[in-house]
């Protein structure tokens, strides 16, 4: 009797690791957002934003997500701006690797307005957008819609180092309603007047679940107008 206790326990033990691993999203561990993020002015109310990055679960492996977003900015005033972008998402939502597996891949179009303000050393910017997702996945084919608000602020530290942050919240527009939050802080510097680089730290909050993420993050700003046209 008592070996065949021991013999089910084992049996359950077993079972329950099998369970326990088949749920394991990867909450418990830290992940890595590779992002570079560029302005390219063309004109003085014109200018072109890019966006690569490249996403993991687990530091330097097991793709999450890759990025690539254009917009094309209009400033409407000195510190207001209308954008209109597009964007390609290819991931994998689970953490685990499956043989045979398939990623979902995504089109997205967005509309955007973002305001900017600035109170003593800080600087301040609003963001709000509303994208329009065609999603496909393995088995079929969605549409959503989702609108974001970010606040961000930057404060500078010296000439060349300083901090930002930002929280965001992403909302559908269908239930639930609760998409995503994403809460984020980070020491930057400038290595050049068009260039920085920023090492941060995020928190992901999603439905039932929620990840830590390291952020390293280069900007990069050029300037494309000729130097007649250049307002001082």
């Amino acid at each position: 009797m008592k070996s065949y206790k021991l013999s089910l326990l084992g049996i359950l033990t077993f079972f329950g690791c099998i369970t326990t691993n088949a749920q394991d999203t990867g909450e418990n561990t830290l992940g890595a957002w590779y992002i570079y993020f560029g302005t390219n002015t063309i004109s003085n109310t014109l200018s072109i934003h890019t966006e690569l990055q490249y996403n993991v679960y687990e530091i330097t492996s097991n793709l999450e997500q890759f990025w690539a977003i254009t917009a094309l900015n209009y400033s409407v005033a000195p510190d207001a701006q209308v954008s209109l972008g597009y964007g390609y998402f290819n991931g994998d939502p689970t953490f685990e690797d499956t043989p045979l597996e398939e990623n979902t891949w995504e089109n997205r179009v967005f509309e955007q307005f973002t305001h900017s303000a600035r109170i003593g050393k800080f600087a301040l910017q609003n963001r709000y957008r509303i994208e329009h997702r065609f999603i496909e996945l393995p088995a079929q084919s969605i549409t959503r819609q989702r609108v974001r608000g970010r606040l961000q602020v930057n404060y500078p530290l010296t000439e060349k180092w300083f901090l930002i942050a930002f929280d965001e919240i992403f909302l559908d527009l269908r239930e639930p309603v609760f998409n995503q939050n994403r809460l984020f802080g980070a020491l930057g510097r400038k290595i050049t007047p068009n260039a920085a680089v920023q090492v941060g730290y995020m928190k992901l909050h999603l439905p039932g679940r929620a990840y830590d993420r390291l952020q390293l993050v280069l900007n990069i700003n050029t300037d494309l107008r000729k130097k007649k046209d250049v307002i001082n």
